[in-house]
């Protein structure tokens, strides 16, 4: 119990005075993570609404699949990138295996399911009436699509709230491709890792701390979009 009291004293300590090795941390986390979410948000969202928009052979098969990859093993995804870029992988002369960028890519694939899966879900939730209300009043198909998608915007900003809350508090994937790094790819969830292995707890501690508050903001999100939808 001494040793959880001293850790935590020493964190809040370190997390008030400005510690640069900590906030270097933080801040590299959110970089990796947000532009993680960018990429994927780009990618799930735009393939999503191609999906919920257009009938086609195959789609409740792809439906499926999206909603399966949403719980992709982020060591899978983590070995995956690790073999791609690897010196003997088909990506290797990139030289990009331990770097943020690798592990923005790591994340990238983890969270661009779960951003088409949920864009899917929130279209496909949106009332028919919408889509006929807007095709009665003679509106081309890009205006109907658009119409579709303004409807869903809550549940499409809550999609990219989840996608960076599930890469944030990510730690498999991004510690195979990145190395665990000082100063270049450590991030809090592999500090933590790496800190309590070492059974120094102060900034282990303090990162925690950090990634509680960063779940609370985003669940606070998640709860204030889905609050404004509902109303």
């Amino acid at each position: 119990m001494e040793t959880i009291l001293q850790g935590l004293i020493q964190s809040l300590f370190r997390l008030f005075s400005g510690d640069p090795e900590l906030y270097g941390i933080i801040a590299r986390s959110l970089f990796v993570s947000g532009s993680a979410v960018m990429l994927a948000s780009f990618l799930g969202i735009s393939s999503g609404i191609a999906v919920a928009l257009h009938h086609f052979p195959g789609r409740r098969l792809l439906i499926n699949i999206l909603n399966t990859f949403m719980g992709l093993p982020p060591v899978v995804v983590g070995l995956v990138v690790y073999l791609l870029l690897s010196r003997s992988g088909p990506l290797g002369f990139l030289g990009l295996l331990f770097s943020p960028t690798a592990m923005i890519i790591a994340q990238t694939i983890l969270a661009t399911p779960i951003l088409a899966a949920l864009t899917v879900s929130a279209l496909l939730s949106v009332k028919p009436l919408v889509r006929d209300t807007a095709l009665a009043l003679g509106a081309s198909p890009p205006q109907i699509a658009w119409t579709v998608v303004r409807e869903a915007r809550y549940g499409l900003l809550a999609a990219v709230i989840a996608g960076f809350g599930r890469v944030s508090a990510e730690v498999g994937a991004v510690m195979m491709v990145g190395g665990n790094i000082a100063g270049y790819t450590r991030v809090m969830t592999t500090t933590i890792v790496l800190e309590t292995a070492k059974g120094e707890f102060a900034l282990a501690i303090g990162l925690g701390l950090v990634l509680i508050l960063l779940a609370f903001l985003v669940n606070l999100g998640l709860n204030l979009i889905q609050g404004r939808g509902a109303g």
